[in-house]
């Protein structure tokens, strides 16, 4: 008999949310992170737990539906981790107008059945205080709700309640090579030390890593391939003193968030940029930087610089490569 039932190897959100389902529904579940808990994608997050309000313009209506009704759970289930945010967006009629915006945002309250938070509201910037940090010229905003969280925590109780269900977590900790026969029997490298272990199941859950591992551990080809995109994101001094977010409209379309973040500054991202190579060496690029830079200089008064970025940090999302040519 096999030592477990499930094998998982990747201990990001994915990872450990699948180890957390299964031991609690009794399964022998061992999971396999070559690093530490959330090193990787999860926790290079822009720290938020959200439905993707701009998924909305491309018709996305059912993963924003799920992801806002599991917003709703994860608040209920750690309030001390995800906690509510509202989002302030300001009204920039050449880019999105304002009819566009309300009529996305009252479909975004009632798409996910929002029990929890408050709902949108229309904002005068020239007297309410989320207009000061703002150029003059940015008279109305709407304002809603959202969640910010603790990504890396987050990942590390899944674990945690993990292994309080039964299940074994081993980080620091390669699989190397992974054969199937009656079971999967996979080779193991912990601090020099090799190991073996045998399961049912095995899942790959090493998000960006994917394909490296489906190659070098399975020695098989990828059926289906990804497409890797790097978000980056830059931490600056506060550039306002209040408890809201902002989300800004670019110029090329895409969003940008602003949110306060560990109290005495601001948490500025994210981008969309085409990665190759080993997800654990992604870095923001100074072109990067400079976007994310600019696009802030476009709304708020304080002028930003890279010499300004106290902090920028990176991650890999692995996507489907469906041949699109913008990801």
């Amino acid at each position: 008999m096999a030592d477990f039932d499930l094998a998982i190897v990747g201990g990001g959100i994915n990872g450990t949310g699948i180890a957390r389902d299964a031991a609690g529904r009794g399964l022998r579940t061992v999971l396999i992170e070559q690093n530490d808990l959330a090193s990787g994608t999860s926790s290079a997050s822009s720290k938020l737990i959200h439905g993707g309000l701009r998924y909305l313009e491309h018709g996305e209506f059912r993963l924003v539906r799920e992801a806002l009704r599991e917003r709703e759970t994860l608040l209920r289930a750690a309030p001390h981790l995800v906690r509510p945010m509202r989002f302030v967006l300001p009204i920039e009629e050449a880019r999105r107008s304002a009819s566009v915006l309300r009529l996305g945002l009252l479909l975004y309250d009632w798409i996910g059945w929002r029990k929890m938070l408050p709902g949108t509201r229309e904002l005068d910037l020239v007297t309410d205080e989320a207009g000061l940090p703002l150029k003059v010229r940015f008279h109305h905003a709407f304002e809603y709700s959202d969640c910010f969280a603790d990504d890396a925590r987050l990942v590390v109780l899944n674990a945690v309640d993990a292994a309080e269900r039964g299940a074994v977590i081993r980080t620091r900790t390669r699989c190397v090579r992974a054969e199937r026969g009656d079971s999967w029997r996979l080779v193991l490298i912990a601090r020099g030390q090799r190991d073996v272990v045998t399961a049912r199941i095995l899942i790959n859950a090493t998000g960006a890593w994917n394909e490296i591992f489906a190659e070098t551990a399975l020695r098989q080809q990828p059926q289906h391939r990804l497409r890797l995109d790097k978000g980056s994101h830059i931490v600056v001094r506060r550039l306002y003193h209040h408890d809201r977010a902002y989300i800004l409209q670019a110029a090329d379309g895409r969003v940008v968030f602003a949110i306060p973040f560990e109290r005495d500054f601001t948490l500025i991202g994210t981008t969309d940029q085409t990665f190759a190579g080993d997800p654990s060496t992604a870095a923001p690029s100074g072109e990067e930087i400079d976007y994310l830079c600019r696009v802030a200089n476009e709304y708020f008064r304080s002028e930003i610089g890279a010499a300004e970025v106290v902090w920028a940090f990176a991650g890999v999302r692995s996507l489907y490569d469906d041949g699109a040519r913008k990801a």
